[in-house]
């Protein structure tokens, strides 16, 4: 099965990750790691999770196809202050979930039982493409559970007014070519993540008024998602600032991730400011 366009793109992201950890080396090897990682059953399948440091909690959430690895620059940096729990999201990394079926809404009331099995009442969550959209609708589904919400690269809907129109076109001529065909389970698996973002998600702009906490919308100027859709989901919601950083693509945290971690920690740690 070939890969599509958008997960070709957000493997050499995490190929990028790969590359700059080899040069820049730590002994954690996140995503992987026996001493700080656990299987809990959550709704159906055994989500594997890890947790860092002491604090006030803190969620982690990658994006599709992805896994606790993507946030390779986040964990060391937010466990110094944070307790930072970073998960595999259904059917992605080692949390594996074999049924056909696979929601973002599904994906979100997982992280909410995830937290009330860890004893989590409330906290700081950060999420990336997919995890960004999960975070949105973890905050409009289970606002108590989210203190304040960093959300990069997220989109409402799936179409061209929100996405680049070249990678909307591939990933549907390849959809629509694979959806008949017989797969082997490999390509079943991957063919889910394939259909979850040629189909999903469909939020309206109304429904952001229900985010009830401060929320930072953060994208790249050269971004998959484009800016003024970027810029729409801020607008949407109520306490919101908006950020989009020049000379990045859809990895602002691993492209600029220490201008990415310090504002994302500024944000966090003071007032939101309504601006008159």
């Amino acid at each position: 099965m070939k890969i599509s366009k958008k997960l070709f793109i957000i493997s050499v992201l995490l190929a990028l990750v790969t590359v700059t950890c080899t040069r820049y080396p730590d002994k954690t090897n996140y995503g992987n790691n026996v001493k700080a990682g656990k299987y809990v059953m959550i709704r159906g399948f055994r989500t594997y999770y890890e947790t860092y440091g002491t604090g006030m909690p803190m969620l982690l959430i990658h994006g599709n196809g992805g896994s606790i690895a993507s946030f390779k620059y986040q964990i060391p940096y937010f466990s110094k202050e944070y307790h930072v729990i970073a998960v595999d999201s259904r059917s992605q990394g080692r949390s594996i979930d074999d049924n056909d079926s696979l929601s973002f809404e599904m994906m979100a009331d997982d992280l909410n039982a995830l937290l009330d099995t860890l004893h989590v009442d409330s906290c700081y969550v950060l999420g990336w493409s997919d995890g960004g959209i999960n975070g949105l609708l973890l905050a409009m589904r289970h606002p108590e559970k989210v203190k304040k919400l960093a959300v990069t690269g997220a989109n409402l809907w799936p179409d061209s007014t929100a996405i680049e129109p070249d990678v909307v076109r591939g990933d549907m001529k390849e959809y629509t070519s694979l959806k008949e065909k017989q797969l082997t389970s490999s390509a079943k698996h991957d063919f889910k993540l394939l259909r979850l973002d040629c189909l999903e998600p469909h939020i309206a702009t109304g429904q952001l008024n229900k985010i009830s906490c401060p929320v930072l919308v953060i994208g790249g100027d050269h971004d998959l998602i484009l800016p003024a859709h970027t810029m729409l989901i801020a607008q949407s919601i109520p306490e919101s600032y908006l950020w989009i950083l020049p000379n990045s693509g859809h990895a602002t945290l691993i492209e600029h991730k220490d201008l990415f971690n310090a504002t994302v920690s500024e944000f966090f740690k003071k007032p939101y400011h309504r601006r008159q």
